[in-house]
């Protein structure tokens, strides 16, 4: 009988990646449904395990060789089939990030099995478990069930769990595991450019983002400020990328990154698909706009169809009252 979900998580820089911890949620949340347990699986880097170990999960398995030191497709795929051939799980659990982009379908196909991917949750009916993807620049949700063979390969769109609804437990314990790997055909280059970005928007609690209804470059120390009194970052549409008003690093959407913060106020932003994407799993949104027939209200928690320029001054000075600030 397969045995619970096992849940992967991602290392960067030899740190754990943030958003992979998703991955733990996710299992979680299923897991708790089901009545399974959770297991986490970390490759070759033991300060990881350790810190994977704080979560509420039966134990943490910490696969090692040296041909784990730099990622490679090979030796990723090689060492997680050793794992999940070990551990027998009835899921496989995993954000979807580039690099698991990259290997996941790999390591599916050694099971015979297809990768359910860029899901945004996972839910049971009716005895059948349920995966919801987003299609069509998020325009439909499909489900998608699975043949309930194990294992069941998924992963999950970053943003679709957060990260701080991972629950934590007493400390798991974390086993050491060899696994053998066979050639490596592959020889590791500089990591992808994503990590190199200025800013990473998607460990920002708050984002204040703008669009074309900003209207001009200088206008734009208007959602600054706001982001300032809020403790937040300033983020921005493709549009206002392409005119170069900020860099490329704040752009949120299909092109851009995927965020999922607490807050997320959208200035002037109309809600193209392309921009919804991106931030539609956002906490609670916040958007300002004059057209009151904009889309960006179909998601948005709270809106206000107006001008920005006279709401955002108004609302900074507000918070800064409520905050004690200057």
């Amino acid at each position: 009988m397969s045995n619970g979900i096992l849940a992967f998580i991602e290392t960067r820089g030899g740190s754990v990646n943030k958003s992979s911890i998703e991955a733990i949620a996710a299992a979680q949340a299923l897991g708790a449904q089901l009545q399974q347990t959770v297991t986490a699986v970390v490759l070759a880097n033991e300060s990881a395990a350790q810190e994977v170990a704080a979560y509420d999960v039966a134990k943490v398995i910490n696969a090692t060789n040296d041909k784990l030191a730099d990622y490679t497709p090979d030796a990723y795929a090689d060492a997680f089939e050793k794992v999940v051939k070990q551990v027998d799980p009835a899921f496989v659990f995993m954000t979807h990030t580039y690099q698991v982009r990259d290997f996941a379908p790999k390591l599916a196909a050694r099971f015979a099995k297809s990768l359910i991917s860029d899901c945004i949750r996972a839910s049971v009916d009716g005895g059948n478990i349920v995966f919801t993807r987003r299609i069509f620049l998020g325009k439909l949700d499909a489900d998608v069930l699975s043949d309930g063979a194990a294992p069941v390969f998924a992963t999950f769109q970053t943003g679709a769990y957060r990260p701080d609804n991972a629950q934590k437990g007493s400390g798991a314990q974390v086993e050491n595991v060899g696994v053998e790997v066979g050639d490596v055909r592959m020889i590791p280059e500089a990591p992808f450019q994503e990590a190199k970005q200025a800013v990473d928007l998607t460990k920002a609690d708050v984002i204040v983002a703008v669009g074309r209804g900003i209207k001009s470059k200088d206008n734009l120390v208007l959602a600054q400020k706001l982001a300032e009194a809020l403790g937040g970052d300033l983020a921005a549409s493709r549009p206002i990328c392409d005119a170069d008003w900020l860099p490329i690093d704040r752009q949120i959407g299909s092109s851009g990154q995927t965020v999922a913060p607490k807050l997320y106020v959208a200035l002037g932003i109309s809600g193209a698909i392309q921009h919804l994407v991106g931030m539609k799993n956002s906490g609670t949104i916040v958007a300002i706009n004059k057209d009151p027939e904009a889309p960006i209200f179909d998601i948005a928690d709270y809106g206000i169809a107006g001008d920005l320029f006279e709401a955002v001054p108004v609302l900074t000075e507000e918070i800064k009252k409520i905050k004690g600030i200057g």
